[in-house]
């Protein structure tokens, strides 16, 4: 069962890129008038063609919250703090596929911004923050697994809200803002609080006491002043970059002994799934597979066909995506300021229909149903294996499969909005001054109308992080179910 250690000995920490901060003064600021032009221009786009902008919160709170970003907006600001303020207004609308993105300019030159930052990785949950890597490898007191409870005199919390307020969800799924949080905390804290010369780091020690320690600033050492030693040449199995390229996307891993298998899936957007769900699916009924566990962690969605793909070697009934897939409109006013809205255009006016209320409506999501795979169905325990970041296609896969007898969700509330979410088509405003880009999803997907709203998935079997598994790297979920597996197999 070679493929279970390496497992357990895995902490998943998925990549999403976050930039910070080098310092003001380096950027250009933009003027006033020009922050409020793209910020007034931002609200007219967003109202005349996001699909559900009042689903979460009510018209007269956005608007009253605008009203404040714009008083806010009194002095010329650079890129990074104008993103943060236009963020944090976008951030109320709870909409997942809303978010904030920097300009293409601006990323070009990422690597010059990242450091000096922040030295320490902080994976948080709940009311808990527990380091994963410390920049100072050499440093034999704050190490992984350290829990921390303090910066600067003030609360882990603190920071933790604050950082809440500039990141998108789906409704109240605020588990996707633990997820990026924890992935990005060095690069976030840098973009929102800026630099400190020392960092006062309260935490406790191995005995369980309080205690504290300063922390500089950490930059990586150049590679070219890194002293080189000839490594002795090791045996390694060729493999192309494609392949890489693959495995980092999908993996199917199988042991014949206790009839088990794990199938990782980081995307639904790459990797030629379909043929790879039916080579995968076709042995594990040759092998004879009985237990399924389905890795979905990582996975923050892509195509809905490779998602409807995987469902129907799931599922034991037929199923449909959802109950209603609406756009406001399909003329994409300020059409100039979205990208590729000609192409969005003629796909909205050849694969949707307008209804007799004037709304535009994709009919097949909403009224075929898709039936079983009849080859190669698997029959057996499934175990479905989901976090903060299971996100959009990934959500319809496991909300679509959730309470069938032999499926388990594993895990933590999913990202990804239960009730539905906002999807599709999602094209990139482009602001003209800053040429700050904010997503902009062109419809509104109710899944189920029967479920309840605003929140994720909620797992069948609960399994948080843990500052003991995080210090001995191990994987808590992992383990709870390679025990439920064993449990059956006696």
């Amino acid at each position: 069962m070679g493929w279970v250690l390496l497992l357990l000995m895995r902490t998943i920490v998925p990549s999403q890129t976050v930039i910070a901060q080098k310092s003001v003064s380096s950027l250009s600021k933009f003027p006033v008038a020009e922050l409020k032009e793209d910020a007034i221009l931002l609200k007219k786009i967003l109202e005349a063609n996001h699909p559900s902008l009042y689903w979460h919160t009510s018209k007269e709170e956005l608007d009253s919250s605008f009203n404040r970003l714009l008083i806010s907006l009194n002095d010329s600001l650079d890129e990074i703090a104008f993103k943060n303020r236009i963020a944090g207004w976008v951030a109320q609308i709870k909409c997942g596929h809303t978010s904030t993105l920097y300009s293409k300019s601006f990323l070009k030159n990422l690597n010059q911004y990242r450091y000096p930052r922040f030295p320490l990785q902080i994976k948080f949950w709940e009311d808990s923050a527990v380091v994963l890597s410390n920049g100072y490898t050499k440093d034999s007191i704050i190490k992984r697994g350290t829990i921390i409870k303090q910066i600067n005199g003030l609360p882990v919390s603190w920071y933790r809200n604050r950082l809440f307020q500039q990141i998108s969800n789906d409704g109240n799924a605020v588990n996707h803002s633990y997820q990026v949080i924890s992935n990005g905390f060095p690069d976030l804290y840098k973009q929102v609080f800026g630099l400190d010369s020392a960092y006062l780091i309260g935490f406790l020690d191995s005995k369980g006491k309080s205690d504290t320690v300063s922390l500089g600033n950490f930059s990586p050492v150049p590679r070219d002043s890194l002293i080189k030693r000839p490594q002795p040449p090791i045996a390694r199995p060729e493999i192309s970059k494609r392949q890489m390229r693959l495995l980092s996307i999908r993996s199917l891993s199988i042991d014949t002994v206790t009839h088990s298998a794990y199938l990782r899936l980081t995307s639904f957007s790459k990797g030629s799934l379909k043929s790879f769900f039916r080579r995968s699916f076709k042995k594990l009924k040759k092998e004879n597979i009985q237990h399924l566990i389905i890795d979905l962690r990582e996975n923050g969605g892509g195509k809905i066909s490779n998602s409807i793909n995987l469902t129907r070697y799931l599922t034991n009934k037929p199923f449909k995506v959802a109950d209603s897939v609406v756009a406001t409109n399909r003329k994409l006013k300020y059409g100039k300021h979205i990208q590729h809205s000609w192409m969005y255009w003629l796909a909205m006016n050849l694969g949707a229909h307008k209804a007799e209320d004037g709304s535009i409506h994709y009919r097949r999501f909403e009224r075929h149903y898709f039936q079983p795979n009849t080859n190669n169905a698997f029959k057996g325990q499934v175990y479905l294996v989901q976090g903060g970041y299971t996100f959009s296609a990934a959500t319809l896969v496991v909300g679509a499969l959730k309470g069938q007898d032999n499926i388990k969700v594993v895990g933590e509330e999913s990202g990804g909005g239960y009730y539905g979410n906002s999807a599709m088509h999602i094209p990139n405003i482009t602001l003209p001054n800053t040429n700050i880009r904010v997503r902009l999803p062109l419809y509104r997907m109710v899944i189920d109308s029967n479920r309840p709203k605003g929140s994720g998935i909620v797992p069948d079997i609960k399994i948080p992080p843990s500052s003991t598994a995080i210090r001995e790297g191990w994987d808590p979920k992992m383990a709870a179910i390679l025990q439920m597996i064993q449990s059956k197999n006696n």
